[in-house]
């Protein structure tokens, strides 16, 4: 009988090339977790992620499931793929849910956070998960430009040109600019769904209207216009993290 098994992954995507797996490489987060677990179960099982994060791209809290025959106890999975996976993934949680939980259908929601560093120097000890932005950005504007995307939109302006999905109509639940120490912004944005580079084309935008040089009425046209040339640059990849996802807890 197939077990289904839920794993909350952590992972610094800095020296891999995004979460799928591609031909020719495992430097992939689900490459990575698909060699560990065959390691642990002998089993060569497909994981399913809650989404695909770009190459450079980090998460706090990916979600990933796979089926198994494997009997071992659920308590022990987290500890037994660490010991096997890199050291820059870490299994923070395993849990078994019902057959029907699939991490990228049975979503609720998700969260992505973005850092900028906005202090004159850049902190070397945090370089891979902070974009450093030396010059001063303005506050207020920013988080009213974020407010304007709240709701549901269609956010072709915000979204890769590569984007190969039909619609490009997404809800945003909330969206805030944290301040948790001097100098350092986090965006954080939660919706129903991601396009192709949404949130660090939506980050680039915000970054540019506290630099001074969009206004929040523009940002807020961007909606209306539907084009990706008129929105800001794409963020780099180093200072986005998956934050959060969220379930029904029917699926236990």
């Amino acid at each position: 009988m197939l077990r289904n098994i839920r794993l909350t992954v952590s992972y610094d995507g800095t020296d891999y090339h995004g979460f799928q797996s591609q031909p020719g490489t495992d430097r992939t987060i689900q490459g990575q977790l698909e060699k560990a677990i065959h390691k642990l179960t002998g089993e060569a099982h497909r994981v399913i992620g809650s989404g695909r994060t770009d190459a450079g791209v980090h998460a706090r809290g990916q979600v990933v499931n796979v089926h198994t025959s494997s009997p071992i106890p659920i308590s022990r999975w987290a500890i037994a793929l660490n010991s096997v996976l890199p050291d820059d993934i870490v299994i923070t949680q395993a849990d078994e849910v019902s057959a029907q939980f699939h991490a990228r259908k049975s979503a609720r929601s998700k969260t992505y956070r973005y850092t900028i560093n906005n202090n004159r120097f850049p902190d070397v000890l945090a370089r891979r998960t902070q974009y450093h932005v030396p010059v001063a950005l303005m506050q207020e504007p920013m988080e009213r430009a974020l407010e304007c995307l709240i709701g549901e939109h269609d956010f072709t302006s915000f979204c890769s040109v590569k984007s190969t999905q039909i619609s490009h109509v997404r809800t945003i639940y909330d969206a805030k600019l944290v301040t948790e120490e001097e100098g350092l912004y986090h965006i954080y944005i939660t919706g129903n769904g991601f396009l192709y580079n949404m949130v660090r084309i939506i980050a680039g935008t915000i970054i540019e209207v506290g630099l001074g040089k969009r206004t929040v009425e523009q940002v807020r046209s961007l909606l209306v216009l539907k084009d990706r040339t008129q929105a800001g640059v794409t963020a780099p990849p180093h200072g986005l993290v998956l934050w959060q996802v969220d379930y029904d807890e029917s699926y236990a």
